[in-house]
C-alpha cells in the first residue's frame, strides 16, 4: 500500500485530565505506526504541549493542521479543535475537561460523516463530566449509534484470546432482566454474526451464549430467563443458519476455557462479559462498536485519574485500538468488495468430463 492510500485514523483526545493524552503520545511516539496509517489527533496544541513537557516527550513532533487535507504522511497530525487556554489538572474530574472532551469527539464524528476519515479511535472519557445538552448518553457506544443512525449496534470487546459482545451495556444490574427479550437477544446475535463475517472475515462464526442466572437457572429454580427467553432465542436464531450455542453458566464456561472453542461470546450484561475479558486480555483489549457504518475502536479502560500525569499509564490498549482499526478497515473493505464483485459463475461443461473407453 502506498503512503497516499494509507487510511486516515481520527483520534479523540478524551478527557485531558485523565490518561488519554499520555497514552496517545506514547502510542504515536513509535514512528512505525506511520507505515500503516495517517494518525490525526483532534484536540488542542496547548494540551498536547502541556503533556509533552510534563512527560518529557519532546521527541514526538506533530504536524499542526486546521483541515484534514493538510495532514502529513510522515508525522502524527494534530487537528486544532480549540485554541483557547484551558485549565489542566491531571487526576481531577472537571466539567471543563468534559466539555472539551465532547468538542474533540464532536469534531471527529463530523469529519467521519463528511467522509474525511476512514476510522475513529476514541480515548477514554469521564461519563459524568461529559454530559451536556448534546451528550445525554451512558457512553461512547450509545452516542455514536445515534449520530450515525445505527439502531443495530453493540459493544464488542476484542482481544487475542477472547471476543465478547453484550446484550445489555451500561444498564444497572437490577434492571438487566427487564431489558432482556427473545427479540433483543436475536437482534444482538445477528449484529455479532454479521460483524464477525464482515469485519473479522470469519465465514461461519460459532457464538457461545451465556446464561443470566447462576447455574443457567438450575431448571427454573434460580430464575426462568433461560427457559423463557434465552434458550428460545438461540433455537430461533439457528433457524436463520446462525450458529449460536448455549446458554452456558458463565463461571463454569470460563473456568473450563470453553471460550476457546468459539469465535465470540454473547454476554447478557456488562460485567458478566468484561470481568473475564479484562482478566484474560490484561492491557491489550480493545472496545469495538459493531454495527456502525464507520470503524470505531477504543482502549478497554477508563480515564484512570489515580495515575493521570504520573507517567505510569500503559499505551498498550491504545496502540492495539489503532492497529485493530486498521485491520478491521482492511477486512471490511475486502469483504464488501467480494460481495459487490463476486466471481462470475461458469457452469462446467459435461464434454470436459466425457471419458473415452
Amino acid at each position: 500500500m502506498s503512503q497516499q492510500q494509507l487510511p486516515k485514523i481520527g483520534i479523540t483526545l478524551g478527557d485531558y485530565n485523565g490518561i488519554g493524552v499520555e497514552i496517545i503520545l506514547k502510542a504515536l511516539q513509535d514512528t512505525r505506526i506511520l507505515q500503516y496509517c495517517v494518525p490525526i489527533v483532534f484536540g488542542s496544541v496547548k494540551v498536547i504541549s502541556f503533556y509533552r513537557k510534563m512527560l518529557e516527550m519532546n521527541e514526538i513532533n506533530f504536524n499542526y493542521i486546521k483541515s484534514i487535507d493538510q495532514a502529513n504522511l510522515k508525522r502524527p497530525n494534530l487537528f486544532t479543535v480549540w485554541e483557547e487556554e484551558t485549565e489542566i489538572k491531571p487526576g481531577q474530574p472537571s466539567p471543563v475537561a468534559g466539555n472539551y472532551a465532547f468538542k474533540s469527539l464532536e469534531a471527529v464524528v463530523s469529519a467521519a460523516k463528511a467522509g474525511l476519515l476512514d476510522a475513529i479511535v476514541t480515548a477514554p472519557i469521564d461519563k459524568n463530566t461529559i454530559q451536556n445538552e448534546n451528550f445525554k448518553f451512558p457512553g461512547h457506544t450509545e452516542y455514536l449509534a445515534k449520530e450515525f443512525g445505527a439502531d443495530k449496534s453493540m459493544m464488542l470487546l476484542t482481544g487475542e484470546d477472547l471476543c465478547v459482545g453484550l446484550v445489555t451495556g451500561h444498564v444497572p444490574l437490577k434492571d438487566v432482566s427487564s431489558h432482556l427479550s427473545q427479540e433483543k437477544i436475536m437482534a444482538k446475535l445477528r449484529i455479532l454474526n454479521n460483524s464477525l463475517q464482515t469485519d473479522f472475515g470469519i465465514t461461519k462464526p460459532r457464538i457461545a451464549v451465556l446464561a443470566l442466572n447462576p447455574h443457567a437457572g438450575d431448571g427454573g429454580l434460580l430464575g426462568r430467563e433461560e427457559i423463557e427467553i434465552i434458550t428460545p432465542a438461540i433455537e430461533k436464531i439457528r433457524e436463520d443458519n446462525i450458529l449460536a450455542f448455549g446458554p452456558f453458566a458463565s463461571d463454569g464456561f470460563f473456568a473450563a476455557r470453553q471460550h476457546k472453542k468459539y469465535d465470540a461470546v454473547l454476554a447478557m450484561y456488562h460485567d458478566q462479559g468484561l470481568i473475564p475479558f479484562k482478566y484474560l486480555e490484561v492491557e491489550d483489549g480493545v472496545n469495538y462498536t459493531a454495527g456502525l457504518p464507520v470503524i470505531r475502536t477504543s482502549p478497554d479502560h477508563g480515564t484512570a485519574y489515580d495515575i493521570a500525569g504520573k507517567n505510569k499509564a500503559s499505551e498498550s490498549s491504545m496502540r492495539s485500538a489503532i492497529y485493530m482499526a486498521i485491520d478491521l478497515l482492511r477486512t471490511r473493505n475486502r469483504e464488501n468488495d467480494l460481495r459487490e464483485n463476486p466471481l462470475k459463475f461458469i457452469p462446467l461443461k459435461k464434454e470436459r468430463f466425457r471419458m473415452e473407453f
